[in-house]
């Protein structure tokens, strides 16, 4: 008989919420979120409903403001801008170095949010908390050479970014601009993640780090989070739809910007042997069921190898463990090991399973779906945000599958006969942030990466954003503005000598780092 699951205990968004309520009673009240502007937490805004992914929970939604308030907002950040870029260095690091210290000693709060918000299994919840501490410490440990001969921007960093990495990606960019020297705005993602940026803010606040966060639609709040004179430069962090307006924008107004878009992420297999080193790495490509900018969605294998590859992906596949991330079968047993839990909301999970649908009915075959029935899930709860890995041999040219990212647990392979097929089935996208290129010679490897359109390429091994000195960027329509990464971050959002030319892909140039 199936062993009947239970919620984890002293891990329900009840708990979660009583000790946000404890911790920081400031930015929290009642069942709502606070604002955070001009140095003070604001009860305005619509608080909007949401609900959990991961079971249908009713959970905190955002507090979203109208235009004229982000305005006012964005103009007190110019004001708390001007006394912080005066602040000392020395002052400057103990203030964001007690800012992580405070974040990590309530790490498992930020995680246990993390798990309700976007659906992050709590491995995965509690490595990106650490990951936005961690990075920013080495910064804090380095930023006086990083600054040698650099100024704070004339306004505050705008951040808009993403919902899928809170921590460890926009928390930790805030916290490295306002180090070198930056008022720092961010507007919390719409699909989840405002009860965890809520406490992380929180405890930056208390610490006098000059952050602002507000809520909002990205088109109600964009004539004051991008176009705005006041704000100094433009971090964002999205879809190409989006990031293609926001990009337009900062070009007509030349404002410093890092617009950081999705592309199709791709894994080539070419003259290739190694099938056990491949089969152990597929899961690992799984976590966090693909919604990372750096998943790898589509293989590009060679025909001759398909046989090969399926004997070695398939078995990989099949071990797959997802379900609800805090469901266990006695109250007080170890967080359960899963790959990933669910997308991040229903309307997703349907979009992605209508894609499924649609590319099988004009052509695309079939080759793994996995089942509810391999899933850990509560007795009766709701799973309509959840979607079963998937693995689909020549998607349709018709299909958003063939060319974009699906960000779900979506593979598609693609099987090519020559490797002029093979290089361009891996830039289908017009540019990436990542690709890797699996192959026996490095003879070849050398002399076919330099071909594939992505800014870090792995040879056999998959590459991801990067933590401390770790170059990022990307190519094509997958990047526009100043690379990151390493020092280049703190030179994106600082003043250098008259005419510098900030490494990254700009209207008027184009400077690429050696990305190692």
């Amino acid at each position: 008989m199936p062993t009947t699951l239970t919620l984890k205990s002293g891990t329900a968004w009840a708990d979660a919420w009583q000790r946000c309520l404890t911790v920081a009673p400031e930015a929290f009240r009642d069942d709502r979120v606070l604002n955070l502007w001009n140095a003070a937490w604001q009860a305005d805004g619509r608080a909007l409903p949401a609900v959990s992914p991961v079971d249908g929970t009713p959970v905190a939604g955002p507090p979203r403001l109208d235009r004229a308030t982000a305005r006012q907002a964005v103009r007190a950040a110019l004001d708390q801008h001007r006394a912080w870029r005066h602040v000392p260095l020395p002052e400057r690091r103990a203030r964001v170095a007690a800012t992580l210290d405070a974040l990590a000693e309530h790490r498992d709060l930020l995680a246990l949010l993390l798990v309700w918000e976007i659906g992050k299994p709590w491995r995965l919840a509690r490595a990106d908390v650490d990951r936005a501490v961690d990075g920013v410490r080495w910064y804090v440990d380095g930023i006086d050479t990083m600054l040698d001969g650099r100024a704070p921007l004339d306004g505050p960093v705008s951040n808009i970014a993403s919902w899928n990495y809170p921590m460890s990606v926009l928390v930790h960019a805030l916290l490295v601009q306002a180090l070198a020297g930056n008022a720092v705005v961010a507007k919390t993602p719409t699909d989840g993640g405002v009860a965890s940026l809520t406490l992380a803010t929180a405890l930056a606040a208390r610490e006098g780090i000059p952050v602002t966060l507000v809520s909002g639609s990205g088109g109600e709040l964009s004539e004051a989070l991008v176009r705005a004179p006041e704000i100094g430069c433009v971090s964002f962090v999205g879809g190409r739809d989006t990031g293609a307006a926001v990009a337009t924008a900062v070009a007509d107004l030349g404002k410093r910007h890092i617009l950081e878009q999705e592309g199709l992420n791709t894994w080539g297999v070419w003259n290739f042997s190694d099938w056990e080193t491949l089969s152990a790495t597929v899961p690992k490509l799984f976590d966090y069921g693909k919604q990372r900018c750096t998943a790898y969605p589509r293989f590009v294998v060679q025909r001759s190898l398909f046989d090969a590859f399926l004997a070695a992906y398939l078995p990989a596949v099949r071990t797959l463990r997802t379900g609800h991330p805090l469901a266990v079968e006695h109250p007080d047993d170890p967080y359960p090991a899963l790959d990933f839990g669910p997308v991040i909301n229903a309307a997703k999970a349907k979009e992605l399973h209508d894609q499924v649908a649609e590319a099988i009915d004009r052509g695309a075959v079939p080759l793994h779906r996995g089942t509810p029935a391999d899933a850990r899930f509560l007795p009766g709860q709701d799973t309509s945000a959840y979607v079963q890995p998937v693995t689909l041999l020549n998607p349709p040219r018709s299909s958003p599958l063939h060319h974009a990212e699906p960000f779900g647990p979506v593979d598609t392979i693609v099987l090519v006969d020559t490797e002029a097929e093979l290089l361009a089935a891996m830039n289908a996208s017009n540019g990436a942030l990542v690709a890797t290129l699996s192959t026996d010679e490095r003879a070849t490897f050398d002399r076919l990466a330099p071909h594939i359109r992505a800014f870090k390429i792995g040879h056999g091994v998959p590459r991801s954003r990067g933590d401390r000195d770790e170059l990022f960027g990307g190519f094509g329509a997958s990047w526009r503005g100043a690379f990151v990464g390493g020092d280049l971050l703190v030179r994106a959002v600082t003043r250098g000598p008259a005419g510098e030319r900030l490494p990254g892909n700009f209207p008027d140039h184009q400077l690429v780092p050696r990305a190692t």
